[in-house]
């Protein structure tokens, strides 16, 4: 097949109980309004920063990933006093990404910089070779990504041809209905204070809610094939829907321990263009005595068919793990899905040219 584009939504419904997730600068949960309405809310960035803790942990066999950091010069020292043990590797370091024309200073780089380790590797062994060409040491951050680094791009201010689209685009996840944030006062005891004082050593409040969150993600596939290749792409696609699936951010967790999977998942292979569902819940979801999270799944489903006989063609393919989306997919247990959603893009980018 002869694919122009490919994308893979990911649109998942969460519960999450008393929490505070994702906080503002105040230590309040962050929110938003919309439809008139305050809701939940919890930022793209916390839930990518989630993501990457996952794959360098639990996931670091199912993916490479690549370090965003201003010690770059100590990655690149790293790989080459593996090398060339007799060499000054900071000292060359340093020398070598001057040479690639990122700026830096004995502390590191000025700026935040995402390297590979295979970049760093590569820097390392043209700096051995005692290479001049300062083409060579750009061609090689150029070269080899990680995964993390074809999906959330890399962003270069000293020199944008080092730049990376990102392939996966992540929206704040959402409430699907009205919030109202509450306060928890606290105390603490202080283990060795006189047996005859009452009072608390410490006390404070901490703010929380809990909510029903619609989460949202797209893959630009082939935009992973253009960086990572054809093989890679389909294997990264299945690792990025794990992690996006599987992870919580950590904000308030040893407070509220509020780490939950899923209600349900809803996943789709479009070749027009990427899809937000967030449509379904512009219109709050109101209380019922089944909570928010069955509501949730009739809006989600009941808008998903509507845009489809409107203004969206129907999904190439769909997927679903959990109950209440049968109506759009049949349901799988959620490794049967991840496998079958790799396969389901090897298929799709099988004989393409990109």
């Amino acid at each position: 097949m002869d694919t122009k584009r490919l994308y893979v939504d990911f649109h998942v419904l969460q519960t999450v109980p008393p929490s505070c997730v994702n906080r503002d600068d105040t230590g309040s949960p962050k929110t938003a309004v919309y439809g008139g309405a305050v809701r939940a809310r919890v930022s793209s960035q916390a839930w990518k920063h989630a993501m990457r803790v996952m794959f360098t942990g639990e996931m670091s066999d199912a993916v490479e990933t690549g370090y965003r950091t201003k010690k770059g010069t100590d990655l690149v020292a790293k790989q080459i006093k593996a090398l060339a043990p007799d060499k000054d590797a900071l000292k060359l370091a340093q020398k070598v990404i001057a040479d690639a024309g990122i700026k830096s200073d004995d502390k590191g780089t000025k700026a935040l910089f995402f390297m590979s380790t295979a970049q760093a590797k590569a820097l390392a062994e043209l700096a051995v070779e005692g290479c001049k060409d300062k083409k060579q040491y750009k061609e090689a951050l150029k070269a080899a990504p990680s995964a993390d680094m074809a999906l959330f791009g890399r962003m270069v201010a000293d020199d944008p041809s080092l730049n990376y689209d990102a392939a996966a685009q992540v929206a704040h996840s959402i409430s699907t209905h009205t919030v109202q944030n509450e306060f928890d006062y606290f105390t603490a005891v202080d283990d060795c204070a006189p047996e005859d004082n009452a009072g608390a050593g410490h006390l404070g409040t901490v703010e929380y809610n809990s909510a029903t969150l619609y989460r949202y993600a797209t893959v630009n596939v082939l935009e992973l094939v253009r960086t990572l290749g054809a093989e890679q792409a389909a294997q990264t696609v299945r690792a990025f829907g794990e992690a996006f699936i599987r992870s919580m951010p950590t904000g308030k967790q040893n407070s509220f321990a509020n780490r939950t999977l899923p209600d349900a998942v809803y996943i789709t292979l479009r070749q027009d263009q990427p899809v937000n569902l967030s449509r379904a819940f512009e219109k709050p979801v109101r209380k019922s005595e089944e909570g928010y999270a069955e509501p949730s799944k009739v809006a989600l489903k009941q808008y998903a068919k509507e845009l489809y006989n409107t203004f969206a063609e129907a999904p190439e393919q769909s997927f679903t793990v959990g109950t209440g989306l049968e109506e759009l997919a049949q349901p799988m247990p959620l490794n049967t899905m991840l496998a079958a959603l790799e396969k389901a893009v090897e298929e799709k980018l099988s004989g393409n040219e990109v």
